[in-house]
């Protein structure tokens, strides 16, 4: 490890700690209202700029007007939050679920941050479950307040939770006209709305409602005691199983598991919260492996929860489960051959980073330039999982079923949308969170509005499905569809699972 002479830390931390204070200053200040509309318009013409099917979902004349409202509305200085909360329903209404502002968050000092590592989290503590214009609480793993799963939150701060519902919920768009995904993405990012419009704060008065009695509880954050210290520690040592099942140590799960649901073996379950590709392949190898020794003839999938990730996985995945060649993706298109190149190479660099950086910056240029090319007026990007591919020679060809829900989103859609087409697998559940004939990421141009330093990462690759488009604009529609209900979470009642296990039973029985 690198050593520093005093004066160089000393420096170092003075430095970064005149760059919190100066974010900070900036993020309280107010921006002169021509200020921000000059930020509008730099928002909208870097998405014109970038966006490679900008107008899938809503006419360009619509979207047009939108803008043009937009700044009709800004007519007093305005804060970068502020003005966050008025510009993001817009950027929303594009209804491109990767596209989205980054909201402007209070940044902390290192003296902060150790202060908060050593305090327990105030609404992180809870799960919560979203319908209509309710916030439910359904799991308190902590027992706090001695508050029961199922109690639903009617005021935080004395402000009913529909208020901030509603606020939230313009802020939040899934791909296209799709039903299911707000709900879903809400209920786990509803709190990170509300604390950076907030902040931070140590307490917090929450009205609630359970058994037709209506009850108040002030939320404190606690400090950790030297048991939750010691389990802290203990969830962040890894191990070889910890890094094949991609062990997350914030809420002590595994990202990946694995396991036989019948005592003959005959049935497999995997379940998958995120496509990481930590240690995917290693995974995936060893769990394909045991499958074909045990001589499984069902396979479950469950990206229930999913919000996506990387496409190489599910590319992966995919090799596993088909029983001929295939190209998951059709090949990208991007604007011009010059967006491969907008991906904010040195963004986030240190010193030494950008060092390093810089040495394999023209491999980096000629690789990018060597997978751009144009066709028939329409600039491609070649990726990976854009060619033919392989089955693996561990492949199951038994009989697969596919959990999904509106929390199934970006990749685990399109692994989705091609399973169904392929006629791969029975799919079981809600309609996907992503669309069904593809959506707009593969990688990102980080631009900033120059007044408000607002992020806006921008999708340069229309990403789609190699299938046959279904034009219906919604998301992936289950072939068996069974929703849930807060009732049955409070149950523990897997209806989705129970119907799978039910059809394999009756088909083992011949039914």
């Amino acid at each position: 490890m690198r050593k520093f002479s005093p004066i160089i830390l000393f420096v170092l931390i003075l430095s970064s700690c005149s760059s919190v204070r100066k974010h900070n200053e900036q993020r309280s200040s107010c921006i002169p209202p021509e200020e921000l509309k000059e930020d509008v318009d730099y928002a909208y013409a870097k998405i014109k700029e970038m966006h490679p099917k900008l107008y899938w979902y809503i006419p360009k004349k619509q979207l047009d007007y939108k803008f043009d409202s937009l700044k009709q509305t800004i007519d007093q200085p305005l804060t970068p939050l502020e003005f966050y909360f008025k510009l993001q329903p817009v950027i929303a209404s594009i209804k491109e679920g990767h596209l989205s502002l980054r909201i402007p968050i209070k940044k902390f000092t290192k003296k902060e941050l150790k202060s908060l590592e050593n305090k327990k989290g105030m609404f992180s503590r809870f799960e919560y479950y979203v319908t209509g214009e309710h916030l439910y609480i359904i799991e308190n793993k902590d027992s706090i307040e001695n508050i029961k799963p199922g109690t639903e939150i009617l005021k935080i701060n004395d402000v009913p939770v529909p208020v901030y519902l509603k606020k939230y919920k313009n802020l939040i768009s899934s791909d296209g006209y799709n039903t299911t995904f707000q709900p879903y993405f809400l209920k786990d990012i509803f709190f990170n709305f509300y604390s950076a419009e907030f902040g931070f704060n140590d307490t917090a008065k929450i009205e609630t409602l359970y058994d037709k009695k209506i009850k108040a509880y002030i939320l404190k954050r606690a400090e950790k005691s030297k048991t939750d210290f010691e389990k802290d520690k203990e969830q962040k040592k890894k191990t070889l199983e910890r890094k094949v099942n991609d062990y997350v140590a914030f809420n002590g799960s595994y990202n990946r598991t694995f396991k036989f649901l019948a005592p003959d073996s005959s049935t497999a379950y995997i379940k998958v919260k995120s496509f990481s590709r930590t240690y995917s392949e290693k995974f995936y190898k060893e769990t394909f492996a045991k499958i074909k020794n045990a001589k499984a003839k069902y396979l479950i999938i469950d990206i229930r929860n999913n919000y996506g990730g990387s496409l190489d996985e599910i590319n992966n995945l995919y090799s596993y489960l088909a029983s001929e060649p295939f190209t998951l993706i059709k090949r990208s298109q991007v604007t011009s051959k010059s967006s491969p190149l907008k991906t904010n190479y040195f963004r986030k660099s240190n010193a030494l980073n950008y060092t390093f950086k810089s040495l394999l910056y023209p491999a980096f240029l000629v690789s990018q330039t060597m997978n751009t090319y144009k066709k028939d007026s329409i600039v491609y990007y070649k990726m990976k999982a854009d060619r033919e591919t392989q089955p693996q020679k561990d492949a199951f060809h038994g009989k697969v079923f596919v959990l999904i829900n509106g929390g199934s989103f970006s990749a685990s859609s399109i692994i989705a949308a091609k399973l169904k087409n392929d006629k791969l697998a029975t799919l079981v559940g809600e309609e996907t969170g992503g669309a069904n004939d593809g959506t707009i990421a593969g990688f990102y141009s980080y631009q900033k509005l120059p007044h408000s330093k607002i992020s806006l990462p921008i999708g340069l690759a229309l990403v789609q499905p190699n299938i046959s488009f279904t034009n219906t604009e919604r998301g992936v529609i289950p072939d068996v569809t069974i929703t849930e209900n807060i009732q049955d979470i409070l149950d523990k009642k897997d209806r989705q699972m129970e119907w799978v296990m039910k059809k394999i039973v009756n088909e083992k029985n011949g039914k």
